[in-house]
């Protein structure tokens, strides 16, 4: 992966911040301070900028219509399954950052499974 830019220069962030705040108000970039360093360290384990992620949860049919690609959302999914769970803290907190990322991805029209996304005990 290239050196990520300042994560606001992404359409895909600003996209994310604007339905954050349309649906809860407020400021998203400034109201929870760990929301933008959450999705950076994301994009570090997972090499990629926030921009080829959604990229690569989309597919262009055969009608030229844009699509979720199955198969890019079952591997998006499942980094962040695997970023949750090397998260140090509590569960609450690992969920608070596998959430956090899975936020990004649902604002930018990729859908998710339903309910917060709770790490497992191990």
């Amino acid at each position: 992966m290239a050196e990520l830019k300042p994560l606001l220069e992404y359409q895909t962030v600003r996209t994310w911040l604007e339905g954050l705040k349309e649906h809860w108000g407020g400021d998203p970039a400034t109201d929870d301070p760990e929301r933008l360093p959450i999705l950076e360290a994301f994009c570090r384990f997972a090499g990629a900028d926030p921009d080829t992620i959604i990229r690569e949860c989309t597919r262009i049919d055969k009608a030229g219509d844009r699509r979720i690609s199955v198969k890019g959302r079952r591997k998006w999914s499942d980094l962040i399954d695997q970023f949750q769970a090397q998260v140090e803290g509590s569960r609450i907190r690992k969920a608070k950052w596998g959430n956090t990322v899975r936020s990004f991805l649902i604002h930018n029209g990729i859908l998710l499974a339903a309910g917060a996304q709770m790490a497992r005990r191990e």
